[in-house]
């Protein structure tokens, strides 16, 4: 599913205009892009947690140079499910 099609759906079942609904969801992304920026989790109580994880250092390879190089420490974004969330997927699927 895309994002148009999110908005498409949502419109159709509150009967908002797609543009107030486009701009929504455009302002929820970009909250969740910036307090992950700034190192703060979301969390969404029935839904999930976006989360900050933190890489450490490590050795890499570059194999077709055959030299080693240090990747720096660094975070990355994550998205953990709610339990919920989990046990209303594994009913679809079964």
């Amino acid at each position: 599913m895309t994002k148009a099609e999110i908005v498409a759906e949502i419109a159709q079942k509150t009967g908002i205009e797609k543009s107030a609904i486009q701009a929504t969801v455009e302002e929820f992304m970009t909250v969740i892009k910036e307090s992950l920026s700034d190192g703060e989790n979301v969390y969404l109580r029935g839904f999930g947690s976006f989360i900050v994880k933190k890489r450490a250092e490590k050795t890499g390879r570059n194999i077709s140079k055959n030299t080693t190089i240090i990747i720096p420490a660094h975070n990355i974004p994550a998205f953990k499910p709610a339990k919920t969330f989990m046990q209303d997927v594994k009913k679809k699927v079964k």
